[in-house]
């Protein structure tokens, strides 16, 4: 780890004004939304990948899926360990750069090999991303505010998504998703790559804009001062880190599996809504884009505030395991409206039920990524974060798209039947996630006592 100076390593520097706080949270959720539309428009255009590439539902699955988690996953340990220990800002740019570049070769690609290629691209670029923006946040604000600061960056889920279906769907009434399109230097391209195109112009304002922000005091270090009297932060190693996170593997594993159930259900329903309601109620691509785009975009940021906020009162009336409380609160309470929603005769009703149902399945991830931050010293931020993203995007990311589309292709074997894989799959990923993250509620509260031990321990 580098040797930050004795301003650097200095948990009484003053946080940085309010406005200024608040306008790094925007520039990142900008990044971040801008990531999602990557990620998220492939489900609006499922129909024509599958007739002009003559791929199947799963293998669109793996698309949605496994070629962008899986090394989405893996490259966010070694990216987490490095925003631990340089300009977390650069190494934003620098994957905001990476995944833009392979969403353009997604759309540049003429055979699946290509597609998953360019996809893995874009999962290296994006891991780059949010165990950097995490620490970012944590160091930008004090403790009480927090989790509102979480949620609100943490909106970039469904306003990314919702965006990509809204501008998604309106591009689909303007470019034939299924047929060629002459554009220069690139010649002929068919209407659903050109949208990977316009997806990538985003970057470069983006870029600029995060180059603006200060790269702020790490705070929370474990210090030292040496023979000199200069303050420096006390090196953490891999093995440290890895005795720490045994230490408090209770709480990791019912935190990160358990709120990986719930992104397994988010992600898994977000990349097949589209098709459900086109293919059961008969929707048309742009009436799924914009309907499905302005539920994410409207609803979705206020169960994330709503779980912010009431996780910081929880807070300051001596929750110490508020996060981990409001999750399982918002587990339980998606039941009734995400059972019911595949079930209803009618889009009006189907959709109706919908909305409730996002606003409590988007309520978990603003306060998941903030209860990290509590239960870690600063040296570990990066790494805990991107083990957290490893465990909930494996599961979820990866698994979710697919196993759903597994299901429909294999146990009904019909794809009009995507609204009974929808009611099982994401039924039972919000009971295990619901029983998980209650039966780890004392451990996280032992693990933030843990957290402030091991500070004083090893401070000095």
């Amino acid at each position: 780890m580098s040797q930050p100076n004795e301003t650097q390593a200095s948990i009484e520097a003053p946080y940085p004004s309010n406005f200024y706080a608040w306008y790094c949270v925007i520039v990142l959720l900008g990044i971040y939304l801008n990531s999602f539309l990557d990620r998220q428009i492939l489900g609006l255009i499922v129909g024509p990948m599958k007739s002009t590439m003559e791929l199947s539902d799963s293998e669109v699955g793996f698309l949605m899926g496994p070629s962008f988690a899986i090394f989405y996953t893996i490259a966010g340990l070694p990216l987490g360990w490095l925003a631990d220990r340089v300009s977390r800002r650069w190494l934003i740019a620098v994957g905001q750069l990476f995944w833009s570049l392979a969403s353009v070769g997604f759309g540049l690609s003429r055979s699946y090999t290509q597609m998953i290629g360019a996809r893995i691209g874009v999962g290296v670029g994006e891991a780059s991303l949010s165990p950097s923006a995490y620490s970012f946040i944590a160091d930008t604000f004090p403790p009480n505010r927090l989790a509102r600061a979480m949620s609100v960056y943490s909106m970039g889920i469904y306003v990314g998504g919702g965006l990509a279906n809204l501008v998604g769907g309106q591009l689909t009434g303007y470019l034939a998703p299924d047929e060629l399109h002459t554009m220069p230097i690139v010649g002929e391209r068919f209407g659903w790559q050109i949208i990977f195109f316009a997806i990538a112009t985003p970057t470069i304002p983006l870029t600029l804009l995060l180059l603006t922000l200060r790269e702020p005091t790490r705070r929370g270090l474990a210090v030292v001062r040496d023979a000199a009297g200069k303050v420096q932060a006390v090196k953490v190693p891999i093995r440290d880190f890895l005795t720490y996170a045994k230490e408090n593997r209770r709480t990791i594993l019912t935190h990160g599996f358990g709120f990986s159930f719930l992104s397994f259900s988010g992600y898994g329903a977000a990349a097949w809504m589209p098709a459900y309601f086109m293919r059961i109620h008969g929707w048309t691509p742009k009436e799924a884009g914009t309907y499905l785009g302005l539920a994410g975009m409207l609803v979705g940021p206020l169960g994330l505030i709503s779980a912010g906020w009431f996780a910081d009162r929880l807070n300051a009336k001596g929750y110490r395991d508020s996060k981990m409380r409001v999750g399982v609160m918002c587990a339980t309470a998606w039941f009734p409206f995400g059972i019911l929603m595949p079930l209803m005769p009618t889009a009006e009703l189907s959709f109706a039920m919908l909305i409730p149902a996002t606003f409590f399945a988007a309520m978990p991830w603003g306060i998941a990524p903030a209860a990290i931050q509590e239960i870690m010293p600063n040296q570990m931020r990066g790494q805990a974060s991107a083990v957290y993203l490893f465990i909930i995007n494996l599961v979820g990311l990866g698994l979710g798209p697919q196993v759903l589309a597994l299901v429909t292709d294999y146990v009904f074997a019909d794809e009009n039947q995507v609204h009974l894989s929808l009611l099982w799959t994401t039924t039972l990923a919000h009971v295990f996630a619901a029983a998980l993250l209650l039966y780890g509620l004392s451990a996280f509260r032992k693990s933030r006592d843990y957290c402030d031990a091991w500070l004083e321990k090893n401070s000095r």
